[in-house]
């Protein structure tokens, strides 16, 4: 139980501290993407056969297994990293990286419409519903088109993301419009360190 709090309490506030990042991008017009070279830093395990994030600052093809992982609608702003995090601390599931959040557009912008923690794997827990607003559910595998990139969380990042992999759909005849962000980091590391990746789930064939 003291691994599993301490895996929970190192990563508790990522998704807070990315998003709070927003407030001050757009003041902000000197940010950029580091120009060091990125390098992932490993804090929790990611979900069994999950890929390692990257190539950073590049589109890249890439194919993630079936996973289970507790879903709840919303974003941080109503919630929605507390409700996952006392669901997995209630239910003693081991915290992963990365968290997910589910995005929509909205004004050209891509607005956060839900997010899921991840389980270990689909033998961990059980599906279904926990109270009201957290569901846990199996998700397929899925192929995607990826965009990773090291540095804040902010509008002008996921905008430069959002382009690229748009770019890349375009070259493909594709439309896609299902769009995710992967957070893998915690507040134990540097906003310009942290490591992001913006996907879009390909169409089945």
């Amino acid at each position: 139980m003291l691994a599993i709090m301490k895996r929970i309490m190192l990563i508790t506030t990522m998704v807070f501290s990315g998003f709070m990042s927003d407030v001050t991008a757009q003041e902000a017009p000197k940010e950029k993407m580091t120009k060091d070279v990125p390098k992932y830093q490993a804090e929790a395990p990611l979900p069994e056969g999950w890929p390692t994030p990257g190539p950073y600052d590049l589109v890249s093809e890439k194919k993630f297994p079936a996973y289970r992982a507790a879903y709840t609608p919303g974003s941080w702003q109503n919630f929605a990293f507390m409700r996952l995090f006392k669901h997995i601390q209630r239910k003693e599931i081991p915290m992963t990286s990365p968290v997910e959040m589910k995005m929509e557009q909205k004004n050209k912008n891509l607005k956060m419409e839900s997010m899921a923690f991840m389980y270990q794997n689909t033998e961990v827990g059980k599906t279904g519903k926990d109270g009201e607003r957290v569901e846990v559910r199996d998700v397929p595998a899925m192929k995607t088109l990826c965009f990773t990139w090291q540095g804040k969380n902010s509008a002008k990042n996921r905008k430069i993301a959002k382009t690229a992999l748009e770019t890349e759909l375009q070259k493909r005849g594709l439309e896609g419009a299902d769009y995710r962000i992967l957070g893998y980091n915690g507040p134990g590391v540097p906003n310009d360190k942290k490591t992001w990746e913006m996907l879009v789930v390909l169409p089945k064939k």
